[in-house]
């Protein structure tokens, strides 16, 4: 076998292992996106009080009123009612997990069609929502069974001795489940269920019936049921064997032992150039990266992305400064004026994160955030002196929040800045180091609080 169709074998096996590499990570980051997703269902009227459970949704609820029921008199304004005018009714409200994977956690708002009176509840919390003359009233109660009227700012009533918390049409409450090992509510095994109950009276001839349920959950989904890793697993058994065949006939025309040597140095090599950057930072980085990829994520929540694209430009931001793996530690903690040779190798950082993260596919312009953070609005910049729309808006978002946590941080150089002097800097170097409108962004966030400064 020549020298080139070595190296094009050579080069086949570690592509192919680095796509398995890059899969295998998919499917880590897929099915961790996957698990922090908050997924929202909506039942009301015949969906909600049904007899039997919708099996065809993900999560689904439905609401079941027990034939035992009892009236009671309820005279509300003193008016002399002696017949009873209330009839009480149990509802189990069965929550069923349809699907194979785990539900982590969920709540469920349920917003009433008329009036009632909340008697009781079990296993889990109420947080209660009352319109009381144009105000909310709002009031957390861990367990109904043990409700005192006193101990919360709500709208109660008390007939013979019981005490009611009074729902207007419109007025709903949260109910909040039970992890306690008595209840154990969630997290809810796939294809089990849980059964939260509730007391409640209605006007006789009424029903709340035609009330909306709006359902939230999270599952807990294990990586061995995302398909993407059983993918990379029989991809890399798959790689296993043709490896084993090409070592077989290599060893026909050349020694085994060699030939194996040189592949295992392949192999070695492909993975620490995949994962080399990971086990290199430190935890000053670490904590800059965490702290520049939050404020990044509220900039961007801020112009509109949502859901995942909130956590591709999360992970992005992560890796921003990956670059530095390449810079040596005295020239980064170096407390005095850098020299202009010490500068240069502080800003290859830029170009250097680029090229790591070149082969980084599984994130859309991963590359971007790393080699543009460092680009200012106005041209000056580096590594390539774009200006305005030229960089990469990733490139700019990253810009605003990586300046901001090095101002709000502490450093080897100088103290960390006054909110006043932050907020001056941000204001004085909009269109010039800043995009004025991520500038104005950040701005907005720092005054309302959203993000701590100090």
């Amino acid at each position: 076998m020549n020298t080139e169709k070595k190296r094009n074998y050579h080069l086949i096996f570690s592509s192919t292992l680095l796509a398995v590499i890059v899969i295998f990570f998919a499917s880590v980051i897929k099915t961790r996106n996957y698990n922090l997703t908050m997924h929202d269902s909506v039942f009301s009227g015949p969906s909600l009080f049904a007899a039997e459970n919708n099996q065809s949704a993900d999560l689904s609820v439905n609401a079941v009123a027990r034939s035992s029921t009892w009236t009671k008199v309820f005279d509300l304004y003193d008016e002399g009612i002696t017949e009873a005018n209330y009839q009480a009714y149990t509802y189990d409200f069965n929550v069923s997990n349809n699907t194979k994977d785990e539900v982590d956690s969920f709540n469920f708002k349920l917003i009433f069609n008329t009036d009632v009176f909340l008697a009781s509840a079990w296993n889990g919390a109420l947080e209660i929502h009352q319109n009381v003359n144009g105000r909310e009233l709002v009031s957390t109660v861990p367990d109904m069974r043990e409700f005192v009227a006193s101990d919360h700012d709500l709208e109660t009533v008390t007939f013979d001795g019981e005490t009611f918390i009074n729902m207007k049409a419109g007025d709903y409450f949260v109910y909040i489940p039970s992890s306690s090992m008595n209840a154990m509510e969630v997290p809810i095994e796939p294809y089990q269920g849980t059964t939260p109950g509730f007391i409640l009276y209605t006007r006789i001839g009424e029903s709340i019936e035609e009330s909306t349920l709006e359902l939230q959950y999270k599952y807990n989904r294990l990586l061995t049921s995302e398909p993407l890793f059983w993918a990379s697993v029989v991809s890399l058994a798959l790689w296993s064997i043709a490896l084993i065949i090409y070592e077989i006939t290599s060893a026909q025309i050349r020694k085994y032992n060699t030939r194996h040597e040189r592949d295992n140095e392949i192999i070695n090599e492909s993975i620490e150039t995949f994962t080399g950057f990971i086990d290199a930072k430190d935890p000053y980085t670490n904590g800059h990266s965490k702290r520049v990829a939050d404020y990044t994520r509220l900039i961007a929540k801020q112009m509109g992305f949502k859901g995942e694209d909130l956590d591709r430009i999360y992970y992005i931001a992560l890796l921003h400064d990956c670059g530095k793996i390449g810079v040596p530690d005295n020239i980064l903690g170096k407390p005095g004026k850098l020299t202009d040779e010490e500068f240069e190798i502080i800003k290859s950082h830029t170009v250097q994160g680029g090229e790591i993260l070149h082969t980084f596919k599984s994130l859309e312009h991963v590359e971007d955030g790393a080699r543009f953070h460092h680009e200012r609005y106005d041209g000056k910049g580096y590594p390539e002196g774009k200006a305005g729309e030229d960089i990469p808006l990733i490139g700019r978002m990253i810009c605003v929040a990586d300046s901001f946590d090095a101002m709000n941080t502490n450093r080897v150089y100088r103290d960390k800045l006054s909110k006043e002097r932050i907020i001056n800097e941000i204001e004085s170097n909009k269109g010039r180091q800043f995009d004025p409108k991520i500038a104005d962004i950040m701005l907005e966030l720092i005054r309302n609080g959203d993000i701590a400064v100090g």
